[in-house]
């Protein structure tokens, strides 16, 4: 699976429902190449200047399951 792949579908969290955004950016650990987070922007458009909400790191181990259209995690924002 490609980054693209990742950035084209919605984190969604499983506690609550609710859409946490998307991905952005992906944390990996240099040494093995494991991914250590998600990087994920909770706007969908506009400017990110005007925004007082930050990006978000979704933990490897919160994901629950990469679906075609969602990827679904274990964590509440």
């Amino acid at each position: 699976m490609r980054l693209s792949d990742l950035q084209s579908k919605n984190v969604v969290s499983m506690l609550d429902g609710k859409n946490i955004g998307t991905i952005i950016d992906v944390d990996f650990n240099r040494d093995n190449g494991n991914i250590n987070y998600l990087v994920v922007d909770p706007l969908k458009g506009g400017f990110r200047v005007f925004s007082k909400e930050e990006e978000k790191k979704i933990s490897w181990m919160e994901i629950n399951k990469i679906g075609e259209d969602v990827i679904l995690v274990e964590t509440k924002y």
